[in-house]
């Protein structure tokens, strides 16, 4: 399959190399000549590396849209209506107004959109997704999700849309369900106009999710929390671990006791952990 990279900066740079690691004919289009330059050095086709994406529309199967938000709506827009299957980082768009219209230009052009949620194709929701299944922690009560961080905040969007996005994603995925009540808090200390303080509690049916996401926490924090009725679900994308601690309150007349095993690491694959290991 050939598949035209759209946007060459610092994700373009990972997607370039993921897309050759996968085997594709990889075509390059970036308005920078500097970073067009970069792409030769390399190793893709000189004439494979253009200025003006739609040069490069005839010649490929699909797209790879890695450029500033606000843009993803028109570059989207025109290779769905060239006929090209098209993935998007995230966010979608830069307003739902727009994402909307992406979902209808994909619906009448018969094709494809996918957002790069990457969250859903890790090892470890892989476990969490098989843990759920096999109701090792029973019926879920509620979840938490952290993604924060002390790094360069973005110049597109705010931390709600580059970061918190990722949970809102990801608990839709594996509560298989879809948001049904929203309230949120949002700050932008920086004085930019965007947000860099994110905290929001999303309702997914019975199950509330607090997610918080900001740019200003020291380290690197991409930790979950599901809680059911017999353990919690501890899982941590950075390190990659998804730790089952079963514990559950047991009343015995008019007192509550604690039941609790020691917490253990999941092996990190779907079926072995739907299989119990």
């Amino acid at each position: 399959m050939n598949v035209l990279l759209v946007g060459l900066g610092r994700w373009g740079e990972k997607h370039l190399r993921v897309l050759r690691a996968l085997g594709a004919g990889v075509w390059v289009a970036e308005v920078s000549a500097p970073r067009r330059e970069w792409a030769v050095k390399q190793g893709v086709d000189p004439a494979r590396v253009v200025a003006e994406y739609r040069a490069a529309l005839p010649h490929v199967d699909a797209v790879d849209i890695v450029t500033p938000a606000d843009s993803h709506r028109a570059i989207a827009g025109v290779c769905l209506e060239a006929g090209r299957h098209c993935f998007v980082e995230k966010p979608l768009a830069a307003t739902v107004a727009e994402g909307r219209e992406v979902e209808a230009a994909a619906q009448n052009a018969g094709r494809v959109v996918q957002v790069g949620h990457i969250f859903r194709f890790h090892p470890v929701t892989a476990a969490l997704r098989g843990a759920l299944r096999a109701g090792r922690v029973g019926a879920v009560r509620y979840a938490t999700g952290r993604f924060a961080g002390f790094k360069r905040p973005r110049t597109d969007v705010g931390v709600t849309q580059t970061d918190a996005s990722h949970y809102f994603d990801l608990f839709a995925d594996l509560f298989e369900q879809e948001a049904t009540a929203v309230a949120a808090l949002q700050r932008d200390y920086l004085g930019r106009g965007l947000d860099d303080l994110s905290l929001t509690i999303v309702h997914y049916g019975d199950i509330p999710a607090v997610v918080e996401a900001n740019y200003f926490v020291p380290g690197t924090h991409r930790e979950c929390v599901i809680v059911g009725e017999r353990g919690s679900l501890v899982a941590d994308y950075a390190s990659s671990t998804v730790t089952l601690h079963l514990g559950e309150f047991r009343k015995t007349g008019e007192a509550w006791a604690l039941s609790a095993r020691q917490g253990r690491t999941i092996t990190l694959t779907e079926d072995r952990a739907a299989a119990g290991d």
